[in-house]
């Protein structure tokens, strides 16, 4: 009997034993399943399925790197589903038509953009989904370091500050956002006030401070900055969207290098109609010319990733969104406090960071949307001046690279940047390298479109159609207006002549109005082959401003890029002026240009 009992016993333990075990063995097997390889951490471990295939399971896949760290998909599934099924004004980023002239005018004049359209649309609004296609199968570090987003704002519209918090709460992981510290710099609306603590009042994670004075943007930063208290300052401006999954991206990088200063993409959010679009040209380097006006410039094939989406490096940041290791922010003395308002603090904190053993990066899968207002609809403090932070930097960073500077602006030379000797202290300190190692090993390629010595130009003088002796004439020009051919002034005698008929073709193949040593900042430019040609900003960039100089005859003449510099009579009388356009139809007129003798001092 006992015998029978033992074996009884048995057979039960092992029907147990099995009910234990056999579960577990299935779980390994498809964990086994999971793994690229059967092992974590193995050849592939960074491959991911396609954005939408797979099961449930799938889409939870665990990923290794070659260290053990794990990674995650960070994407906000069903977040990006209800987005795709929002309609209504605005959404999925589409623009907002507006008729109401009076109120528009009104909009503008308050805030630099229209708050009027900004008010129609919802706090919540959808954007569409612009990033490279490759950033849906993205997998970023499992643990990141938290952030604290800082916006600073002054006199900001409400639907607008608040569209930018929402944003950020609805498309950024809850666990990474530590805070949201919104810092007001000295606004006096009424609506920033009260109404405005007890809106955010309703966000534990977002919380106010108020300047005693009018700061500016760059010391409201600072104020913001020193009381964060994630691993990571992330600022943004007051009237931004954050698009699909921006934050992780960003944070994974700082994660893997500290010193790593990161960038989203800044995308368009018109000002009048509040349609979202990427930037002219999409990913491209920061730079700058030899006046200081922020540029951007292609990357060059040897910077170009196999993967598009990849972050990339960049020698300057834009401006007002990136985001930096809090400790390592403040180890580089954060923004230079003798810096005023706003200007000149992209160029400080990039330099910075370069020189002194750190290193910048945009990050193409994440998207931040931005308005670039109209106009700047409050006034700067007087006594304020952007140049005296443009020389205080260049004083500060730029060695004898600032000479450039001043050759172009010389007023600079006298004007005071303040006393620089604690920034001075601050670089040395740093062992920061020269501006020179900067130029030749991170901007190298800036030169080739902003030579700091400026080559001379191919030719200046009066633009002179030849089948009716009219010339090129901005007289009654507007930024954006159709240019004219009028009556040749200098047919009246050199004492007539004025520069409303003198145009310089630059080295960069464009034509500017001036004399070579007295150049606008203005081109001819046609975004079509049959649009008028008119004056807009140079963006140095060629294509709709490219010109090519041709001698199919003796006395020269002018023509465009697949096409020719052509005009149209905007009345019967040929007697009256005529505008300029591109044509592709029939033969192109003939230009000559009158050139005069070219003397262009060069500095070495």
């Amino acid at each position: 009997m006992r015998r029978k009992e033992k074996r009884l016993l048995q057979a039960v333990a092992l029907v147990l034993a099995a009910l234990v075990l056999l579960p577990n063995v299935g779980l390994w097997e498809l964990y086994r399943e999971r793994q690229p390889d059967g092992t974590p951490g193995g050849p592939g471990a960074a491959a991911a399925p396609a954005a939408g295939q797979g099961s449930h399971i799938r889409q939870k896949k665990i990923f290794f790197l070659g260290d053990g760290q794990k990674l995650k998909d960070w994407h906000d599934k069903e977040a990006i589903r209800r987005d795709a099924q929002r309609v209504g004004n605005g959404e999925q980023g589409r623009p907002y038509p507006m008729t109401d002239a009076e109120r528009v005018d009104q909009a503008y004049r308050e805030n630099g953009f229209n708050i009027y359209v900004s008010d129609k649309i919802s706090l919540n609004r959808s954007l569409p989904d612009i990033r490279h296609p490759n950033c849906n199968s993205k997998r970023y570090l499992e643990t990141l370091p938290n952030t604290s987003i800082i916006i600073p704002f002054h006199n900001e519209g409400w639907s607008s500050l608040l569209r930018t918090v929402h944003s950020v709460l609805n498309r950024s992981p809850p666990e990474l956002v530590a805070e949201i510290v919104l810092v007001d710099d000295f606004s006096d609306r009424e609506h920033l006030k009260k109404p405005l603590e007890d809106y955010m009042a309703l966000f534990p994670s977002v919380r106010i401070l108020r300047t005693k004075k009018r700061e500016g943007l760059i010391r409201t930063r600072m104020l913001g900055a020193s009381v964060a208290i994630g691993d990571v300052i992330t600022f943004l401006d007051s009237h931004c969207e954050a698009n699909v999954n921006w934050l992780p991206p960003l944070l994974d990088r700082i994660a893997r290098n500290r010193k790593t200063i990161v960038c989203p993409m800044i995308d368009v959010i018109d000002h009048d109609d509040f349609r979202y679009e990427t930037q002219a040209g999409d990913a491209m380097r920061g730079a700058f010319d030899w006046e200081m006006y922020y540029k951007r410039i292609p990357i060059p094939p040897e910077l170009q990733k196999v993967d598009p989406s990849d972050p990339f490096e960049s020698p300057v940041m834009a401006g007002g969104l990136f985001a930096v290791d809090r400790k390592w922010f403040w180890e580089l003395g954060g923004y230079d406090p003798g810096l005023e308002i706003w200007g000149g603090e992209q160029y400080e904190i990039s330099f910075k960071v370069w020189m002194c053993g750190g290193r910048m990066e945009d990050i193409p899968c994440s998207r931040v949307g931005h308005i670039y207002r109209k106009y700047v609809p409050y006034k700067v403090p007087a006594g304020v001046s952007l140049a005296r932070n443009l020389k205080r930097v260049a004083e500060v960073w730029m060695d004898e690279y600032a000479e450039y500077i001043y050759q172009r602006r010389p007023e600079y030379r006298h004007l005071s940047a303040g006393d620089v000797a604690a920034q001075k202290k601050l670089r040395s300190s740093l062992n920061c390298k020269s501006f020179k190692w900067f130029m030749t090993k991170i901007a190298w390629d800036l030169p080739k479109f902003y030579p700091p010595v400026e080559p001379p130009a191919a030719a200046w003088g009066e633009i002179r159609n030849v089948g009716t002796g009219l010339c090129a004439d901005t007289k009654h020009w507007a930024l954006g207006s159709p240019l004219r051919l009028e009556s040749c002034v200098r047919d009246r005698g050199e004492a007539a002549w004025n520069s409303m008929q003198v145009f310089t073709f630059t080295w960069r193949e464009d034509i500017r109005p001036g004399d070579p040593q007295h150049t606008k900042k203005f081109c001819f430019d046609a975004i079509s082959h049959t649009s008028p040609v008119t004056l807009y900003d140079c963006h140095s960039m060629k294509g709709n401003q490219l010109w090519k100089y041709r001698t199919v005859r003796p006395d020269g003449g002018w023509g465009g890029f697949a096409t020719c510099l052509g005009f149209v009579s905007f009345l019967s009388d040929i007697g009256h002026p005529h505008s300029l356009s591109y044509s592709t139809n029939g033969p192109c007129p003939v230009f000559h240009l009158i050139q005069q003798k070219l003397e262009i001092q060069t500095f070495t």
